[in-house]
């Protein structure tokens, strides 16, 4: 189907991903290496620190402006200069990864079956699957095309993102408002699908069910105890019959 025949087509249920963690895994000494490498590259080209990385923080879970101020301020920038150079920040970021796109899959794979949950998902029509993800939006989707799974995602593509605004929860809210312009008339359901308590509290945030899975680093317990008591916690996305079930689908 075109792409403008889309916005014709009635979603009834909305279902965001995270996507570092959930959709993706990083593997091997290249580690995310292109994601890693634009964030050093902006601490370099805005304050000239070399050898910066963001492995001196605790990231996982955080959108990539609250990576990069706390990184920043590890290194001695105050809190303040850091937001007040995030634009600059993230441009050069986005500027990197575009320039050495070939390179995205580098140190990445596609998580267990989440090719085949994501291909049955968007062979139905009233399902809208796009993306809340800490990533920039640029990079986010750059890591989808890299890994060859953006072709699932509801076209056009959406989202809420890190260039969107520095705190998750609101990126859940981000998401929802842009599905509905796409397509308006309402969703039955929304979901989001994340592996860090920060995904189950953003999704709760923003009035999405909660799907947490173990596949990051955070085990059952600690996401459940992320939950106001409403998220489904799975170990993975690979049986696809279990979460299409969740959906009533």
């Amino acid at each position: 189907m075109e792409s403008s025949g889309s916005h014709s087509i009635k979603k009834k249920i909305l279902v965001t991903f995270d996507v570092d963690g959930t959709l993706i895994q990083s593997t091997g000494p290249a580690s995310n290496r292109l994601h890693r490498r634009a964030f050093s590259h902006a601490f370099l080209d805005v304050f000239g620190i070399k050898d910066a990385t963001i492995d001196v923080i605790q990231h996982h879970g955080q959108t990539d402006p609250g990576v990069i101020v706390n990184t920043l301020v590890h290194y001695g920038i105050p809190s303040e200069v850091a937001t007040e150079k995030l634009p600059d920040l993230k441009a050069r970021m986005v500027e990197y990864a575009k320039e050495h796109a070939q390179d995205i899959g580098e140190g990445l794979q596609v998580l267990l079956g989440v090719a085949s949950l994501l291909h049955v998902l968007s062979s139905k029509e009233d399902v809208a699957i796009g993306l809340v993800t800490g990533n920039l939006e640029e990079i986010a989707w750059l890591k989808m095309e890299g890994l060859c799974i953006r072709k699932y995602f509801t076209v056009p593509n959406f989202g809420g993102f890190g260039s969107d605004h520095i705190d998750r929860g609101h990126l859940v809210m981000i998401a929802a408002d842009r599905a509905e312009k796409l397509f308006p008339g309402g969703f039955n359901l929304r979901v989001h699908v994340g592996d860090t308590p920060n995904d189950i509290r953003a999704a709760e945030f923003g009035g999405a069910l909660a799907v947490g899975v173990c596949t990051g680093i955070f085990n059952k317990e600690e996401l459940e105890q992320a939950s106001n008591g409403n998220a489904v916690i799975l170990e993975d996305l690979v049986d696809t019959n279990a979460f299409m079930n969740l959906l009533g689908i």
